[in-house]
């Protein structure tokens, strides 16, 4: 009879109940997922970029309106290092009395979160089996390389460890949230005004915080909705897709501390990412165990999202290498996503057991095992694995306490060493020869500043001359290696109980 619960029926519901007050897999293995990375995030010393982000948190606290470059003793007009996640941190800092290197330090686990909790989100939005957001997770970790690459952006393990505080773990986030959000909109064919206003307000931050990870943003968007799109394209669907671009634009033209526009077509960073596509096996091969999964969706589907998605970012990674723009080579942190998806997803729907996923399986099993051998190390305590595994582990920096209790916040400090170069102005100090490039410095200057330095601690250079230079950038600190003469002047205040750096008072 119409409107009677058969037995099975209510067996059927009462799985169903079942499983939906459970904790699904996700919840338990991606918080144990969270615990751990969170944790070694927090252990690891400070080291790469930490130091260039954490200055600019500097200069917001000492003076948001017009701060100094992040790393030299001069105006900070234009520098794109002043970001939203920065100058948040910076507004932050200046209210609490906490140093910018600390709060940026506590980002570690909330970026985390953001990362996990997107990547579950944006996956249910693909696949409702349960273990699709484990496997996605997984793949999205270890599918990179046999040799880990550790990269701003890049966010396998190993460079999770070390990344997860900058801006670009942040972005890459938000990223999947934004993805999500967009799946649901263009599934539903009409979604609320508020909701298309939102996810522009979120694109037009990633934009600022990490354009690098914004020209993968939206990229996916652009996939998703020409991919998910369920109803006929009405002038009212247009009209709320158009709404989102012109928030996004607005939130990034409005931004007062730099143009984004400036960065378009900037050569500054070219050489640094030329490296990215030096070793493509290397560091990006092991996704390609996705690739048949995904030639799977797009016979399946031509307009597949992630099939769409792919096809764009390997045009935008052909034309970096193309042009010799190697910025666009940024692309490859997202670039892999389509590949650990769809990888992810094809083996979620087993069984049954087609023949597709009978060559996937082993596949991935085997590149998931070389993947966790690359990058291990990162998690690993040494004491429990086996010498002979050779696990590749972190490299360890030196910490640079030592030197930070006698260097207040704006004092400019001149070293060459690599080490505090990319450490000591995550404490505020201001450097002679900045460690990163800047666009809004220009390359004349920055070539300047290095080989003042290079003259300032070579033996033959004149005193005079030595003296010339620490007046002309108004050194208080110089810091040097081992063997390296004390400067004209100076007056030793401590060494570095690791790395027998020297550090002197001058002036």
């Amino acid at each position: 009879m119409t409107g009677v619960l058969t037995q099975r029926d209510w067996r059927t519901q009462a799985y169903e109940l079942r499983d939906a007050r459970r904790p699904t897999p996700y919840l338990i293995l991606g918080t144990l997922f969270w615990a751990v990375v969170a944790y070694r995030t927090w252990q690891s010393p400070l080291a790469s970029d930490f130091g260039q982000h954490a200055a600019a948190i500097e200069r917001i606290a000492a003076d948001w309106l017009h701060p100094a470059n992040p790393l030299l003793d001069v105006p900070g007009t234009g520098s794109p290092y002043f970001t939203p996640y920065t100058v948040v941190l910076g507004l932050l800092s200046k209210l609490t009395g906490v140093p910018g290197w600390q709060l940026l330090k506590g980002c570690g686990p909330v970026n985390l979160a953001l990362i996990v909790t997107g990547i579950g989100a944006f996956t249910r939005e693909l696949s409702r089996r349960r273990w699709a957001p484990v496997l996605a997770l997984a793949a999205f970790v270890l599918l990179w390389g046999p040799q880990y690459k550790e990269w701003s952006g890049f966010l396998g393990l190993q460079s999770m460890i070390r990344g997860l505080t900058y801006p670009s773990a942040f972005a890459v986030g938000v990223t999947f949230w934004v993805w999500a959000l967009t799946a649901r909109a263009a599934r539903r064919g009409v979604a609320g005004t508020w909701l298309h206003a939102w996810l522009g307000l979120l694109v037009g931050t990633v934009l600022l915080v990490h354009p690098f990870t914004a020209m993968g943003t939206v990229i996916g968007v652009l996939a998703i909705v020409i991919g998910m799109q369920r109803m006929p394209v009405a002038a009212g669907v247009l009209g709320r897709w158009a709404l989102t671009g012109a928030v996004a634009f607005a939130v990034a033209a409005w931004w007062p501390y730099f143009s984004l526009s400036s960065l378009l077509g900037d050569p500054t960073v070219d050489d640094v990412h030329q490296r990215l596509y030096a070793n493509l096996w290397q560091w990006y091969g092991l996704a390609l165990a996705g690739l048949p999964a995904l030639l799977y969706r797009l016979r399946v589907n031509r307009f597949d999202p992630l099939v769409l998605m792919f096809a764009a970012d390997c045009a935008v990674a052909a034309y970096g290498w193309l042009s010799g723009s190697y910025s666009f080579g940024r692309i490859f942190g997202l670039l892999l996503v389509p590949l650990q998806f769809a990888l992810a997803i094809e083996l979620a729907e087993a069984p049954p057991w087609t023949g597709l996923r009978r060559v996937l399986a082993p596949l991935a099993a085997v590149a998931a095992c070389a993947g966790l051998l690359a990058q291990a190390g990162a998690v690993v305590p040494a004491r429990y694995v086996p010498p002979a595994l050779h696990l590749q582990r972190l490299s360890t920096w030196p910490s640079y306490l030592w030197a930070q209790e006698h260097i207040a916040a704006g004092d400019v400090l001149l070293t060459d060493g690599y080490n505090p170069t990319h450490v000591m102005p995550a404490y505020g100090a201001f450097l002679v020869s900045p460690a990163w490039p800047d666009p809004s410095t220009a390359a004349a200057d920055r070539e300047r500043r290095a080989a003042d330095v290079r003259a300032y601690l070579a033996p033959s250079t004149p005193v005079d001359q030595r003296l010339d230079i620490a007046r002309r950038y108004h050194v208080k600190w110089v810091m040097t290696e081992p063997g390296e003469p004390a400067p004209p002047g100076g007056v030793q205040v401590a060494q570095g109980p690791r790395t027998g750096e020297r550090l002197y008072r001058v002036g």
